[in-house]
């Protein structure tokens, strides 16, 4: 028996609640009450089968508080002429929050969308269409409006986070609310305050919104002591800023690329070369380096199917790069020292050169070991000395 009972009945109204739509018809004005539910009703097979229980059904939806229940009479060839259960209505927005016990948090609602309103009514839509997003920033919902207003009257500012003063509101409030402050100030703002070269979100909202940024830095090594920049220290390695860095014009031919600390700092020295600690998927802080371009580019990361993208996205800046000790003999040299790689990537790289390619190939498709993967680190260190070797 599928009889729909008050607690579906209920659960119909949870739905309509945790899409969203009841608190965004509050912000629309759109009137979803009067609403029907589903009513799913016995048989008359079931009646004549089950007629105590369809009483007892038929007993419990009357029952119900909030929601208006249409009888509709009907013979039977047993039980003569009875009413049952033939529609279930919710006639308001109220009892549809007292059925699912919802009255309080739409009452939370109900003030936020009051102050928004009042205080930015272009962030309506966004109430709208994230309520429960809303509801859960209640709290914080206030402060959010004033960052809005301030950046509203301060376009692109040009100055820290930390140097915001709006009273009650301090930089780290800012900095943990940066993914749902992206999302309103996109809104709220007009398009010449927003840099759309930079992605909404966390990761670039400094230079999105013209804040200034914690400059990010660039640590390499000298290993020629001929082009030492600070020879009477002996530096062993240095950190600058990308346009320090830009500027630095070093007398190398040779630039090295490694994505592991110990590489970096173990790294033997080598007749006009430097070394980078590289950084990931990302390069973009060398992009204003030309003088790169007339150095040899050798980038040593992981055999794995990421560090291959991450050689094919260094090409994307610098098509000259080279891959060292990224191939298959030095795969097949230290099987011993094999790991795994958690999430492989399949993606397809057009930069590879063939011999890239067919170790790309080989990793992806498992052909030597399942999601196989060789990291920098768990190479000899003999084995390294000989390719620079081989390279003078």
């Amino acid at each position: 028996m599928n009889w729909t009972t008050p607690a579906d009945l209920r659960a119909q109204l949870q739905k309509l609640w945790e899409r969203g739509e009841i608190l965004a018809s509050l912000v629309s004005g759109e009137a979803l009450f009067p609403m029907r539910l589903t009513l799913k009703r016995p048989t008359s097979a079931e009646i004549t089968d089950y007629f105590t229980e369809v009483r007892a059904w038929s007993s419990a939806l009357r029952k119900m508080t909030c929601c208006r229940v249409e009888m509709r009479q009907f013979k039977h060839r047993v039980f003569g002429t009875n009413a049952l259960p033939d529609a279930a209505w919710i006639d308001t927005i109220e009892d549809a929050l007292s059925l699912i016990g919802k009255q309080r948090e739409a009452a939370r609602f109900t003030a936020l969308l009051s102050v928004t309103r009042a205080q930015q009514p272009a962030l309506l839509n966004w109430l709208a269409k994230k309520p429960h997003s809303a509801l859960a920033l209640t709290d914080e919902w206030q402060r959010l409006l004033a960052i809005v207003a301030w950046l509203k009257v301060h376009p692109r500012p040009g100055i820290y986070l930390r140097q915001v003063d709006i009273p009650g509101i301090h930089s780290k409030f800012i900095e943990l609310h940066r993914g749902v402050l992206s999302e309103l100030l996109d809104i709220a703002l007009p398009p010449a305050a927003i840099d759309s070269t930079a992605s909404s979100g966390v990761n670039q909202f400094a230079r999105r919104y013209g804040f200034l940024d914690k400059p990010l830095c660039l640590r390499f090594r000298m290993l020629d002591r001929a082009h030492a920049l600070l020879p009477a220290v002996g530096e062993r390695d240095i950190s600058l800023d990308a346009d320090s860095f830009a500027r630095l014009n070093p007398k190398v031919t040779r630039v090295f690329i490694t994505e592991n600390e110990i590489n970096f700092l173990a790294f033997p020295e080598v007749k006009d070369s430097l070394i980078l600690f590289g950084a990931g998927y990302g390069f973009d802080m060398l992009r204003q380096a030309i003088w790169l371009e007339h150095c040899k580019i050798y980038y040593w990361g992981d055999i794995d199917t990421h560090g291959l993208a991450m050689l094919d996205q260094l090409r994307s800046q610098f098509p000259h790069a080279q891959s060292f000790l990224m191939d298959h003999a030095t795969l097949l040299a230290f099987a011993a020292h094999w790991g795994t790689e958690t999430k492989p990537t399949q993606r397809h790289l057009p930069r590879l050169t063939p011999a890239e390619q067919a170790l790309y190939d080989d990793l992806r498709e498992h052909r030597l070991h399942k999601n196989l993967r060789l990291e920098q680190e768990r190479i000899g260190f003999e084995w390294l000395k000989a390719a620079l070797a081989a390279l003078a």
